[in-house]
């Protein structure tokens, strides 16, 4: 029982003695990591220098379409890719757009299956805005981005 308190009063006087703050306190040194946007850029292009991308050049746009029927645009991209990895990379200035803003410039770029989607939102669609913008059934689409032949 007596070591009991013995070891108490020790740890009493440890704790008296440790200060948190205050006047005479040594300063506790943490160093802060400041990293800027160029720096990730370089460390990414020095990633994709190791995969071994290449650019490829004469893209104007491109469009990706999303499941929630959003478009990611971008305008005069900077493209590169590498087979090998499977791997593209689109890099620029990226505008989120909906589906029914670009309608009639991105037709020729759009699936069998994001056309038949479309044809129900149209169905959907109360005031007929839609249906006067897609093609009827059975018309020919040539896709100038895919390069393929789409019939719907």
């Amino acid at each position: 029982m007596k070591e009991i308190i013995m070891n108490q009063e020790k740890l009493a006087k440890l704790q008296a003695q440790v200060r948190i703050g205050g006047k005479g306190t040594a300063r506790r040194k943490k160093k802060v990591v400041h990293r800027t946007a160029t720096a990730d850029d370089k460390k990414l292009q020095f990633s994709l220098k190791k995969l071994g991308v290449n650019n490829i050049s004469g893209i104007e746009e491109v469009n990706m379409f999303t499941n929630q029927g959003t478009v990611i645009h971008f305008n005069n991209p900077k493209v590169q890719a590498s087979l090998a990895a499977n791997t593209f990379t689109i890099t620029g200035h990226a505008e989120t757009k909906q589906l029914t803003e670009m309608l009639p410039s991105i037709l020729n770029q759009l699936g069998a299956d994001s056309l038949t989607s479309l044809r129900r939102l149209a169905e959907l669609d109360g005031e007929g805005v839609l249906a006067e913008v897609l093609p009827k059934q059975g018309t020919c689409v040539w896709g100038t981005f895919q390069n393929s032949l789409h019939l719907i």
